[in-house]
């Protein structure tokens, strides 16, 4: 959804400023309006844009980490027995050395001083906390245990991200790999191919077909190079329009599903986050309607969110949580089964909880498996290629030397 910055006055008086997404600006009035707030100007976000891509505002946007790292701090705090707002004013000293961090906690502390609750002052941060952090902290105030919830808060955080360092680390081989054989290839074909050209060409006899192959690729590289750049950069164009559009994108997410290989990893990093998301929420006191609501969020393929909105939609008919994944056949067989275990027990979130647990050891599993095959097909095509530029160029300086004889 798009990015609106705003003005508002709020039930004391004072004026506030922030950034949030809506589904236009009229909604967001309504938001706001409901809210309590008087709105004075609303307007879309001023985004930068470099060479075609647009950059989001970095005002106010925190990594994943560092939100983590906030959450633990202000749990350890309040699970001390401090009140709210002495929590964040030691917090504001402990985060001078970070900027945005700094300037973030003084935004919520002037607000809780006003008599906002958290979660209401986080939100108004813009768009730095998700839907389900804010719900979290909401259902933590309600019950009177919000150290308690940002405790978990905090573990989720540090789990999710484990799950997300797993994918990316296990991802930096095959991809310097990757690069390195593009490089190689480059040079080659733009450096070494063309030094033996000019012999060939001197000995004035046609040369193989492989060879004229190779050396018309070297050609069209040392002459439009910059033609395989606007190729690439209009490729990361077309994707990136091609995921912003709703219906385009779950058409490539179904796509992603059936791969090999990266289809299983994709299921199983979902599930391994649909099912910790969801028990965490129902463990602080989320009703499972409104958890599912939020859980829907979360889920960034388009296809497996679809699957969630019709669960949501059967729960409310009255059927069962495992009932409505094991419709379409695209949750894993055993989390299904597993959640119908916890609804039959009384432990839905218990059995959430392993499920979780089981889908991150399977993403492991995957990954590792995908790597022993694509880091050997990686070096095997490298050489390959190799291989052929040097057979092609053997072949010629053979000819020329049967020439020569």
């Amino acid at each position: 959804m798009p990015l609106y910055s705003y003005k508002v006055v709020n039930n004391q008086g004072l004026a506030e400023e922030g950034v949030r997404d809506a589904k236009d600006e009229q909604a967001l009035l309504l938001e706001l309006q409901n809210q309590g707030l008087i709105p004075i100007r609303i307007e879309p976000a001023k985004d930068q844009t470099f060479l075609g891509f647009r950059l989001k505002s970095a005002a106010l946007r925190l990594s994943y980490k560092e939100i983590g790292m906030l959450t633990g701090e202000l749990a350890t705090l309040l699970e001390s027995g401090l009140p709210l707002d002495r929590s964040l004013t030691i917090l504001l000293q402990l985060t001078e050395e970070n900027a945005k961090l700094h300037k973030l906690v003084a935004n919520v502390l002037e607000k809780v001083k006003a008599g906002k609750a958290l979660a209401d002052a986080l939100e108004s941060q813009g768009e730095v906390f998700s839907k389900f952090y804010l719900n979290m902290i909401r259902a933590g105030e309600m019950g009177g245990n919000l150290g308690g919830v940002l405790q978990r808060l905090g573990d989720y955080m540090e789990r999710s991200q484990e799950l997300k360092d797993t994918v990316s680390t296990a991802l930096i081989y095959p991809a310097i790999l990757l690069v390195m054989s593009l490089v190689s290839l480059f040079v080659m074909l733009t450096f070494v191919v063309p030094q033996f050209k000019e012999m060939f060409e001197s000995a004035g006899q046609a040369l193989p077909l492989p060879t004229q192959i190779v050396v018309g690729l070297a050609e069209f590289l040392q002459s439009y190079w910059w033609l395989l750049l606007l190729l690439i950069m209009g490729g990361v164009q077309f994707m990136k329009a091609q995921l912003a559009n709703p219906v385009s994108k779950k058409a490539w997410d179904g796509r992603f599903l059936r791969l090999p290989l990266f289809g299983a990893i994709v299921i199983n990093m979902e599930t391994a986050n649909f099912s910790r998301t969801f028990g965490t929420l129902l463990g602080n006191g989320v009703s499972i309607l409104k958890s599912l609501g939020i859980v829907r969020e979360t889920v960034t393929n388009g296809v497996l969110a679809d699957l969630l909105a019709d669960a949501e939609d059967q729960l409310k008919q009255g059927r069962t949580m495992s009932e409505a994944l094991s419709k379409q056949n695209l949750f894993p067989k055993l989390a299904v089964q597993m959640i119908k275990m916890g609804e039959e027990t009384g432990r839905l979130e218990e059995m959430l909880m392993r499920v979780a647990v089981i889908y991150d050891k399977q993403l492991k599993t995957t990954i590792q498996r995908m790597l022993a095959l694509l880091e050997p097909a990686l070096i095997i095509s490298l050489g390959l290629m190799i291989a052929g530029i040097i057979v092609s160029i053997l072949l010629a300086i053979l000819s020329v030397n049967d020439l020569a004889v």
